[in-house]
């Protein structure tokens, strides 16, 4: 009898198994895609597409540290993005151009930032904290359009990118790209053993009940502004490594709009889970890149006039598609990957 009863258990270690792959294979893919994109004759678009996900996944699993362990809507954490970029991009205005300076000054920036925004906005709940996030937010973004020398709401060009130690190595796009996914291997591996630790399970208990936390000794709101700032530094982090990709800064980094985008990308992915995280912000941008074609090429039996109309509005599509992912698509990428498949 006592083996019958453990029978329907058997598929769970099968499950478990899969997705302990996906991180694998995830980052194996990554690895392994500048060779297949140089078989491909293509190797700069795609490299360069890529890149930006690693650096957009870098910047979600950031916020996905506070809003899938915290239950912290930040709806204003582009502007460590902005902070990152802002700080190669005036170092390097004022002659400062080596990675190994302008990082840890971004950094301590968005540490400092952080900190102060942190110290306030946690002393609130619910959409209060979203709202006073995306104040603070939208206050660092007209901040920097007002920053004449560094060109203002026009942003300004980098006349390269960042030295390392003196070595202009981040010029070849097959270099950075390593280094942007030692990066992105950097902040999971960092994140990863984060969350597994005494902090993380105490982050995760406040995120369920504050008072049972509050009554067996822990103190919510020093777990949850550390977290705040350790997230921002990652984000600010990603901030750097996409002013480099970019050669180019500017306030549009740091809009409302791109903190929706990176909310979304962790609710695509799934929320709780890092490498959904990655998931999801490669699931957005690629849509965002191959939508106008494949509408295009989908509307074969309608007119071509039409069929244009509808690659260049391709958005109208794009936001309904998201937001039905997120209604019927429960837990996101990574929710449909721990569903048991049967048969």
């Amino acid at each position: 009898m006592t083996e019958l009863a453990e029978t329907p258990s058997a598929p769970a270690p099968s499950l478990t198994t899969r997705l302990e792959l996906i991180p694998i294979v995830l980052f194996a893919a990554f690895a392994a895609a500048p060779l297949l994109a140089t078989s491909s004759g293509a190797e700069g678009y795609v490299l360069s597409l890529l890149t930006r996900v690693m650096i957009f996944g870098i910047a979600a699993m950031a916020l996905d540290l506070i809003l899938g362990y915290g239950a912290l809507v930040s709806f204003g954490h582009a502007a460590f993005l902005g902070l990152g970029g802002y700080a190669v991009g005036i170092l390097a205005s004022h002659g400062i151009e080596d990675a190994l300076i302008q990082i840890p000054v971004a950094l301590a920036g968005s540490a400092v930032f952080a900190l102060a925004t942190g110290a306030i906005s946690l002393r609130t709940k619910g959409v209060y904290f979203i709202m006073i996030t995306l104040a603070f937010g939208q206050m660092l973004y007209f901040l920097a359009t007002s920053l004449a020398p560094y060109g203002g709401d026009d942003g300004m060009t980098l006349s390269s990118r960042s030295l390392v130690a003196g070595s202009g190595i981040l010029e070849n796009d097959f270099a950075f790209y390593w280094v942007c996914l030692f990066c992105l291997l950097g902040t999971y591996a960092f994140s990863r053993a984060l969350v597994a630790s005494r902090f993380g399970r105490v982050l995760r208990g406040t995120r369920e009940n504050t008072t049972r936390m509050e009554a067996v000794g822990f103190q919510p709101f020093r777990f949850q502004l550390v977290a705040y700032v350790i997230s921002g530094m990652m984000a600010g982090l990603a901030g750097c490594l996409l002013a480099n990709q970019a050669e180019f800064v500017s306030p549009a980094f740091m809009t409302w709009q791109r903190s929706g985008e990176l909310i979304f990308m962790v609710v695509l992915g799934g929320l709780g889970s890092l490498h959904g995280a990655i998931i999801g912000a490669a699931a957005f941008l690629l849509l965002e890149e191959f939508l106008p074609e494949i509408l295009h090429a989908a509307g074969f039996f309608l007119s071509e006039e039409t069929r244009s109309h509808l690659a260049e509005n391709w958005k109208m599509v794009f936001g309904p598609l998201l937001i039905l992912v997120v209604l019927f698509v429960r837990g996101g990428i990574m929710g449909l990957l721990r569903r048991p498949h049967h048969g």
